[in-house]
């Protein structure tokens, strides 16, 4: 049957051309194959793998003899997505020289959907070299780093390919120079894991995506994958406020292509010459980066992590728990606090070991409990639990107050334009010690920074804000990142920023938050989010046309693991660092409401608002 020249021919499971899976015990195996399309010059969109198991291996078919230009195209944009450790079935829909120089390495072109296929006219001689333009709309990409950036508004890819023959066969010329993956086939064969550098004396999450298996280039198990990108050096957008403390040019041992714990839980990690004169607690910083980078993608136990000289021998060795005395991360909260239904600070003891409150709520102590006339509209609380930053109920005053001693209230540091809803946000603390805030006035909205939470206040510059509106914000609890929620028009949106800080160098008020990047650009819209462990963000949002719902997010865009079970009906969400604590919600039914790691919602106060941890 012919087929309507310049109308697009959707291919579906089963017919001419799907891909065909055959699955073998429990690894399983996915075939890959081409079969006869019509060689007319239509567009055909190129179906991604859907639903395929990230367990599921795929490889990729070599083109049949004689097989049209058609079906090398397709068959080696299907072999793209292959577990093939090499690619080589790939290069085989290349010519010899494009085979021997491609070398797509770690950067990936993500696209929402598959590929669509164009037969275009060739520059010369049309009928003699076959040309097809492949086009999609952009995701995300995966630079050489393997950072993972998000790319918002639906841009555009088009790559072409040009065809040549010889002794009879198609071959593609010109293969794209990165992979090109459907949103689906990434998933499947990539994975998100943090590598870890220092900000000062803390450690910070820097996301990146591996392969599940070998890398096709380097050989590399996907451990090794991660090790050698933590060597290479933070992600480019993280790389201004980070450090890392191993030696330039250092890298593995020449050879090294698999990296493994040992029946001790010990990771033995072999390094070149430019590491072998460290200093003992450089050493240790370097094992530290370690141990966190593979703990995070293995999620074995590791208790210690040995870093072993060019020539065989132990330069140093960190443990498990020496690490975390040099990680620098924050204390355990002892407290959760929130806002009562009588505008009150007051906060909550929880055993997350009991079905029971181990104490019942009671007012924050200092001044706001001797001071029960001012009516509290949101807070913040120091990670030392020492200090809260309040917001008067109108949204016009901000207040830090000490918890540890009482007193009158003290004088407002800060004062808004306007009431809410065009007041003060919620403040948050960072790790510093500095305190955040900003002004969402409709005509002038600003973010201000209070240093060492005393003020005075100090107006932050903002990159890439755009005109929108800030209407929350959270510092990260490393002190780099901060996730601003911006209002445009009638949505909200969700970006994090980079901190940036003059380190003693010129105007030491010139803190500024630069390059914006979008933290859930799968959601229309955010409602609420809060940083959670390992550098990641728990966003309540909905995207479009569902329901709103809690979700997990890492801090470059990218969405992991499930939603948060019975979450459609929350306002705000609080996290801890500390991942055996519960995450804490409002509820517009239930008042605060508490899910600890593994068990189910339940209802902690009711009529309670503005949940938040330490921070």
């Amino acid at each position: 049957m012919g087929t309507d020249p310049g109308r697009p021919s959707r291919r579906t499971p089963g017919a001419p051309g799907a891909l065909r899976a055959l699955a073998f015990g429990a690894a399983g195996l996915l075939l890959v194959g081409c079969a006869s399309m019509p060689d007319h010059g239509e567009v055909r969109p190129v179906e991604a793998s859907q639903g395929v198991d990230s367990q599921v291996r795929v490889f990729g078919v070599p083109p049949a003899d004689k097989a049209s230009p058609q079906e090398i195209v397709d068959g080696f944009l299907e072999a793209m997505t292959s577990d093939d450790p090499q690619l080589q079935t790939a290069r085989k829909y290349l010519t010899e020289d494009a085979a021997k120089n491609w070398k797509p390495g770690a950067a990936v072109t993500v696209l929402s959907a598959g590929l669509d296929r164009f037969s275009v006219p060739g520059e010369k001689e049309p009928a003699a070299t076959p040309r097809f333009k492949i086009a999609g709309k952009m995701l995300a990409t995966v630079d050489e780093r393997s950072a993972y950036q998000p790319e918002t508004g639906g841009q555009p890819y088009e790559q072409f390919l040009q065809l040549q023959q010889k002794d009879g066969q198609w071959r593609i010329a010109t293969p794209p120079s990165s992979l090109v993956l459907s949103e689906s086939d990434f998933q499947r064969i990539y994975r998100p894991v943090n590598k870890y550098y220092f900000a000062g004396s803390t450690l910070v999450a820097d996301p990146v995506y591996v392969r599940q298996r070998s890398d096709p280039d380097s050989r590399m198990d996907p451990t090794t994958q991660t090790v050698t990108s933590l060597l290479d050096g933070p992600s480019k957008w993280l790389g201004p406020v980070v450090t890392s403390s191993f030696p330039t040019g250092t890298e593995l041992r020449e050879g090294t292509k698999s990296l493994s714990i040992d029946g001790q839980n010990t990771l033995r990690v072999p390094l070149n010459k430019n590491a072998d004169d460290v200093a003992e607690p450089q050493c240790q910083r370097m094992a530290t980066q370690l141990l966190y980078t593979v703990k995070d993608l293995t999620g074995f136990r590791v208790d210690r992590v040995d870093i072993v000289r060019s020539d065989g021998t132990t330069a140093c060795q960190v443990s498990e728990v020496a690490a975390a005395v040099i990680a620098n991360l924050p204390l355990s909260p002892g407290h959760q606090y929130y806002v009562d239904a009588d505008n009150r600070l007051q906060r909550l003891n929880l055993d997350p070991n009991s079905e029971e409150q181990q104490d019942p709520p009671s007012p924050a102590p200092g001044p706001l409990a001797a001071n029960p006339a001012f009516k509290v509209g949101s807070a913040a609380v120091s990670y030392d639990e020492k200090r809260a930053a309040v917001v008067s109920e109108d949204g016009h005053g901000l207040y830090v107050v000490n918890l540890t001693t009482a007193g009158p209230m003290p004088p407002a540091l800060l004062t808004a334009k306007g009431t809410k809803p065009h007041g003060l946000t919620t403040p948050t603390w960072d790790a510093a010690g500095d305190l955040w805030v900003a002004d969402s006035d409709v005509q002038n909205s600003t973010l201000w920074r209070l240093p060492g939470g005393a003020g005075p206040a100090e107006r932050v510059e903002v990159s890439g804000l755009a005109g929108g509106r800030i209407t929350g914000l959270k510092a990260s609890p490393d002190g780099v990142r901060i996730a601003l929620l911006v209002q445009r028009e009638s949505r909200k949106y969700l970006f994090t920023g980079r901190i940036e800080r003059p380190d003693g160098k010129g105007d030491a008020s010139a803190v500024s938050v630069r390059e914006l990047r979008p933290a859930a650009p799968q959601l229309a819209d955010v409602t609420a989010m809060s940083w959670a462990p390992r550098g990641r963000l728990l966003v309540v949002g909905r995207e479009s046309g569902g329901v709103v719902q809690a979700r997990y997010m890492l801090a470059d865009g990218s969405m992991v693991g499930a939603g948060l079970p019975g979450a459609t009906g929350l306002v705000a969400v609080a996290a801890s660092e500390d991942e055996k604590k519960p995450v804490v919600a409002e509820s517009l039914e239930d008042g605060i409401v508490w899910l600890p790691p593994g068990a189910q919602w339940r209802t902690v106060v009711a009529g309670g608002r503005a949940p938040v941890y330490p921070g």
